[in-house]
């Protein structure tokens, strides 16, 4: 597969985007600490970040370690908006956009340079032009492959530029630590490190059978390959999303099997209804939690054929939230997450509804048009009214 021999992948992606988003738009908060977030922190800006305040902490706890922070709620529309012009900057830039979330994206800038320049020049003005037309800092890496792009931008923020040239890759990666590595986690890294390894060389200078030992064949080859430079994934314009989800944050107060239930039930409803809207049907239901300690649990379930009917998904995930009832009893439960992943185009066979032999997904079809007519708060489910329907999130359009 070919890849380009220089550095003309960029990886944009804006910093703190929410909490600056806020700064932007209120001269009084700029250089002051932000929390976007009531219950959890969504965003924090880096002046809350430097005092230890992260994502998805707890507000109780982030107010604690910041007293003097201005806490705001989240406006999602603005958001939106703000992404949706930073993205039209980057397909100036380039008509090699491939985007990763409303904050992030590739793009591939080969070919450009009779036109545009040298990459570093490309990024740069990329930069300027983000914070002149949005007025949002980003921080943008260049780099040979997506990979390293990627590192680079996270090792420049905030607001920052960094270019990987192809000579000197391994001199900017190998000393990284493991967790740069895509796919360590909290575990893969507590099973690498328990072994002595602790950087990026450390895990180039394995043999590949080696990693497949320690950690499988899959994982094992992929980080090896990231290892020693290997990432020959293009940028992609139009790529389809590989899972769709939503989360609703919960606090620290306890909640009874009824309001955890009604929590999924707006979930899958959220979810299901995206799902319909792409023209897509998915195969595994993912249930994710968060817990009162802050460790996380993971509960999937593939079905035997695709569905996007709602009634089959939500059946499922009220069997995975079933089968973590003891350990939620136990722990608490701050956070509830649903994902529907194994995606394909509508035209795959879905599962028929039993209770409607005649017109499978009819219940689904008419809410769906409703909505659509209507808003999406025209109608909704016996089991929510008056209930928080938790933060929707803005998404890149599948």
């Amino acid at each position: 597969m070919f890849v380009a021999s220089g550095a003309t992948i960029l990886h944009a992606d804006l910093d703190a985007f929410y909490a600056s988003v806020e700064q932007r738009d209120d001269p009084d908060l700029r250089g002051r600490p932000v929390i976007v977030g009531m219950g959890v922190v969504l965003a924090a800006s880096y002046e809350a970040k430097a005092r230890g305040v992260r994502t998805a902490m707890g507000g109780r706890q982030a107010r604690r370690l910041c007293p003097d922070a201005v806490v705001v709620s989240p406006r999602m529309s603005a958001y939106a908006d703000a992404s949706d012009a930073v993205f039209e900057v980057f397909r100036q830039t380039t008509p090699v956009v491939e985007g990763l979330s409303i904050d992030e994206a590739f793009l591939d800038v080969g070919g450009l340079a009779r036109i545009s320049g040298p990459p570093q020049q490309i990024a740069a003005r990329l930069r300027l032009e983000v914070l002149e037309q949005v007025g949002l800092p980003i921080t943008v890496g260049v780099a040979r492959t997506k990979f390293l792009a990627k590192v680079a931008s996270a090792v420049a923020k905030p607001d920052g530029l960094l270019v990987v040239e192809p000579e000197r890759e391994l001199e900017f990666l190998h000393p990284l630590p493991i967790e740069r590595l895509w796919g360590v986690g909290e575990k893969t890294s507590a099973k690498l490190r328990s072994r002595g390894i602790l950087t990026v060389g450390d895990v180039a200078r394995l043999a590949e059978k080696s990693m497949v030992a320690i950690l499988g064949g899959a994982a094992g080859r992929h980080l090896h390959a990231l290892a020693v430079g290997r990432d020959p994934r293009h940028v992609e314009v139009g790529r389809r999303r590989r899972s769709i989800g939503s989360q609703h944050a919960l606090g620290h107060r306890p909640k009874t099997p009824a309001e955890l239930d009604a929590v999924v039930v707006g979930l899958i409803d959220r979810v299901a209804r995206r799902l319909r809207s792409a023209s897509r049907v998915c195969r595994t239901v993912v249930l994710r939690l968060r817990f009162d300690d802050y460790t996380r649990a993971t509960r999937s379930h593939t079905l035997a054929e695709s569905t996007a009917h709602t009634a089959h998904l939500l059946a499922v995930a009220r069997g995975l939230l079933a089968g973590a009832r003891p350990a939620i009893d136990r722990r608490g439960l701050t956070l509830v997450g649903v994902a529907l992943s194994n995606l394909d185009d509508d035209g795959a066979v879905q599962l028929p509804l039993p209770f409607d032999r005649h017109v499978p997904g009819a219940l689904d079809a008419t809410l769906d048009e409703v909505r659509e007519r209507f808003g999406s708060t025209a109608v909704t489910r016996a089991v929510l009214l008056g209930r928080d329907p938790g933060i929707t999130i803005p998404m890149l359009p599948d």
